[in-house]
């Protein structure tokens, strides 16, 4: 959600004929779009914005390697709506707040730069409702994201998601269908549907799956332009079986899905107020596996969770074994304040988190290998993306299932459909070779 907020950030600017500065010190203004999910987030955030500070100090005393060039700072997204005039910026912009985005742009292009002192948006120029950009696409890219809603309702224990993005909101079927053109139009291929509880979309009786219906025969009746469509994230809670039905019936839905279960343990998913059992996750699981026998899965695993025993830790490796997620965002709990589990007791000491979590991604490792292995001589479709950084004789593609696999080409095949066999594994990547008939 934040690289769409970034790019939809920097259309803005680009439409209001700003560019963009080769480094610091040829900006007239820098942007800190920051994330408030995880502390070490933040903390390199503070680190940024004391070595923004400690440049415009020397900017404005005529010291220092940017020539006294000053510059004003902007901070938006989570930290921006979590800590507010707290931080040391001139403007800060929260993540309800990106309304008010073109007036800071005004501001500072009527006020020039050469005032030192920081100053925000007077209360009479604030907007305080959440509103979506029409546009989330970054020039040339093949794929790009459409963001569908905003916020979540769901309260995890440990999620501060809910106090730095606000209480749901879904945007009108209309606009995201218009988005959606544009981007056809720009030759994007693929685009990833986004929320922060994606299922729970509703706008005025429109469920998520009825959504689906609809941007499924949209696509399907353009030429050329989309091919691809993927959404994130899902909740279990949410998920419904009429959401594996449409994407049944309609191949354009990439056959891989990221569903959240965060732990294995019935006793953690309650104290996470996650609402469904281990059980309940793994039905939902068998479900999708019969109606789409050969989608993959991806999740996210919290570990460390106040409380957690090691029998409670077992039976998250153990649901592991049993689903087979072709990859895993794994981590240890820190507490964020504000959230429900920032002043639970029993806290599981950080050696122990640590042993647990290193053991979480030992077992995913081996997993994602032995399918990613199973995989190899087979053949596959994929969208090219890019030139790889390590050798620009390469393409970095990626499969419907979200493998990644690296073929011999050049910049002229980015953004076309290719198929090639997968003939080897380096990591987590595969190398094919294209099928040429």
């Amino acid at each position: 959600m934040n690289l769409a907020e970034s790019a939809a950030m920097v259309r803005t600017l680009e439409e209001r004929s700003w560019q963009k500065a080769k480094d610091i010190g040829d900006a007239d203004l820098v942007i800190v779009n920051t994330c408030s999910v995880r502390q070490t987030a933040e903390q390199r955030v503070f680190g940024r914005l004391d070595l923004l500070n400690a440049l415009k100090r020397k900017a404005v005393t005529g010291r220092g390697s940017i020539g006294g060039r000053p510059f004003k700072v902007l901070v938006a997204g989570c930290m921006a709506s979590r800590l507010g005039e707290k931080l040391k910026a001139d403007f800060v912009m929260g993540t309800i707040e990106k309304a008010n985005f073109p007036r800071i742009l005004e501001k500072v292009e009527k006020e020039g730069l050469d005032n030192p002192t920081p100053h925000s948006l007077s209360v009479d120029e604030m907007a305080s409702a959440f509103a979506f950009s029409p546009l989330h696409y970054e020039e040339g890219a093949v794929r790009s994201f459409v963001p569908i809603m905003h916020g979540c309702d769901s309260f995890c224990a440990y999620c501060i998601v809910p106090y730095t993005r606000g209480r749901e909101v879904s945007r009108p079927p209309s606009d995201i269908l218009a988005e959606i053109r544009a981007l056809s139009a720009k030759d994007v291929r693929e685009i990833t549907l986004l929320g922060q509880n994606i299922n729970a979309y509703q706008w005025n009786g429109i469920s998520f799956n009825e959504l689906l219906e609809m941007i499924a025969q949209e696509i399907e009746g353009m030429e050329g332009g989309i091919h691809w469509v993927r959404f994130l994230s899902s909740h279990p809670k949410n998920f419904s079986k009429k959401t594996v039905e449409v994407m049944t019936r309609h191949r354009c839905f990439c056959r891989h899905l990221h569903l959240c279960v965060q732990h294995g343990s019935d006793r953690m998913l309650t104290a996470m107020n996650r609402r469904y059992t281990s059980a309940q996750y793994l039905a939902l699981v068998d479900q999708i596996h019969t109606a789409l026998p050969d989608v993959t899965l991806s999740t996210d695993i919290l570990i460390g969770f106040p409380g957690e025993t090691e029998a409670d830790f077992e039976e998250t490796l153990d649901l592991m074994r049993q689903v087979r997620f072709l990859y895993a965002y794994t981590y240890h709990f820190n507490p964020r304040e504000g959230t429900a589990a920032f002043s639970l007791p029993d806290r599981v000491p950080d050696e122990v988190k640590l042993r647990r979590l290193s053991a979480i991604i030992a077992l995913q490792k081996n997993i994602t290998t032995e399918l990613l292995n199973a995989r190899i001589g087979g053949r596959v479709t994929v969208l090219v993306e890019g030139l790889s950084k390590k050798n620009t004789d390469e393409l970095i593609c990626r499969t419907e299932w979200d493998e990644m696999v690296v073929i011999p080409g050049d910049s002229s095949r980015i953004g076309e459909f290719v198929e090639a066999r997968l003939e080897a594994l380096n990591g987590n990547t595969f190398r094919g070779k294209e099928l040429k008939e």
